[in-house]
């Protein structure tokens, strides 16, 4: 093995050797070893180390960009670039405009030069992740590697691990994570809260920035619900730029070209506080019933965060009036949200078959699937034909998937749910199901 002069250290990685391949066979340095032993004196951290020969040196940056290209989750978000962004918004006010512009220029400015963080914080559909997207593909094409990966799914990467058919290790995985020259944590406050998920993200949250390693997070949360130890980073504004968003989302011109399918217009009147918890009228272990369920109702307009199911056994119990006065309150925060009773909306696709129609199926589907909110009223009433219950579980696997918020009512006993259907709505770490053990409003008189 040879030696390395100090004065070389430039063309190679001071950190210890990794499997990328082998030296070039006529390297003067290392002799077709791939690493050598830097000449530096015993007080140097790098003393009897070995580290990459720089003759290889394109070859380990060039695994290293591959190892996180097949983490990175950018291939679908390959359009969203500087140039497709809408940096003026879509009727917008005026200060949303300037709010949103001022938002473009501050991404433009980091895609051109990476340093300290970014947080995009906003709602739904407001651009904040388009944004972090196009600095991604910005440095990319660059030549530059980027970390882009929703947070969730970065636990689920670290986790994956400790299966025994892993091709990597945690350890391994874990520093290509934390020491990725631009990471982009996408979506922060939609992951499971265990003490490990908390852990692990600290972990990496610690390490880059006591490095000061460029990192953009985006989030719908605000720093007070975060956990105290990445808020204490986050709001650190020597390192950290916020930038919040106000515009709403921009779908929502989407959503407005389907009033012919959301029923939201038709339950105006269903607000929280137009809500009847029947103190007078049912006993006290049913009220306490109704009562937890408007907290639940509240609680998810607030978060949008997951899904929540209301259930019962019977008709005109609240559930209704409970969905509705979600999709009133988000709506209301600036949020599309599509409202809609499931017989009607399987109606509604098969009409998309006839030549005639206005939206082929395709789309109508893809803009119900992709809805901010969507609020299914009534799950279970609909005809029980192959083809529903095939459209319903492509709904059901896609919004599950993608973790997107949604509403869904439904008065069928939980045995007799579809078993694909109850397989989503019944997973605890991402649905709260919940029966109401109230008799119908309807035929009730109020007790004096």
């Amino acid at each position: 093995m040879t030696s390395e002069t100090s004065s070389s250290d430039s063309n190679m990685d001071d950190r210890p050797v990794d499997d990328v391949g082998l030296g070039r066979d006529d390297c003067p340095r290392c002799g077709g070893l791939g690493y050598v032993m830097p000449d530096v004196p015993m007080t140097d951290q790098r003393f009897g180390r070995a580290v990459t020969c720089g003759c290889r040196m394109k070859d380990v940056q060039t695994s290293k960009m591959d190892q996180l290209r097949q983490m990175s989750q950018l291939g679908p978000l390959q359009h969203c670039t500087f140039e497709s962004f809408a940096p003026e918004g879509h009727g917008l006010a005026p200060d949303q405009q300037l709010n949103l512009k001022l938002a473009y220029d501050r991404a433009l400015a980091y895609a051109e030069e990476p340093k300290g963080w970014l947080l995009f914080k906003g709602g739904y559909g407001c651009g904040k992740t388009h944004l972090a997207a196009a600095i991604a593909n910005v440095r990319l094409a660059e030549g530059e590697a980027v970390l882009f990966v929703n947070t969730p799914d970065l636990l689920d990467y670290l986790r994956s691990t400790y299966a025994p058919s892993s091709a990597v290790s945690y350890d391994q995985r874990f520093e290509q994570v934390r020491n990725a020259p631009l990471l982009i944590l996408d979506d922060l406050g939609s992951h499971s809260h265990t003490e490990w998920a908390q852990e692990k993200l600290y972990q990496i949250f610690n390490y880059r920035y006591n490095l000061q390693l460029p990192t953009i997070v985006t989030t719908n949360l605000d720093l007070e619900s975060m956990e105290p130890r990445l808020r204490s980073r986050l709001a650190d504004n020597r390192l950290v730029a916020m930038i919040g968003i106000k515009a709403p989302d921009f779908r929502q011109s989407i959503q407005q070209a389907q009033s012919n399918l959301s029923t939201l217009s038709l339950h105006r009147d269903k607000r929280f506080d137009t809500f009847h918890l029947r103190q007078q009228e049912l006993p006290r272990s049913q009220q306490d019933n109704l009562k937890r369920a408007l907290q639940l109702a509240q609680t998810f307009a607030q978060d949008m965060e997951g899904w929540l199911v209301l259930n019962s056994t019977g008709y005109g119990n609240g559930k209704t009036h409970l969905a509705a006065a979600i999709a009133n309150h988000v709506e209301n925060q600036g949020t599309a949200v599509l409202f809609v009773v499931v017989p009607d909306l399987l109606d509604h696709l098969r009409a998309a078959f006839n030549p005639n129609s206005g939206a082929h199926l395709d789309q109508r589907f893809s803009e119900v699937k992709k809805a901010p909110l969507l609020v299914l009223d009534d799950l279970g009433t609909e005809s029980a034909t192959a083809w529903a219950r095939e459209k319903l579980y492509q709904l059901f696997n896609y919004r599950y998937s993608a973790r997107l918020p949604t509403v869904i009512t439904s008065s069928v006993p939980v045995d007799e749910l579809d078993p694909r259907l109850a397989s989503r709505m019944f997973d605890p770490s991402r649905c709260t199901f919940f029966v109401l053990e109230v008799p119908s409003y309807r035929g009730q008189r109020r007790r004096r």
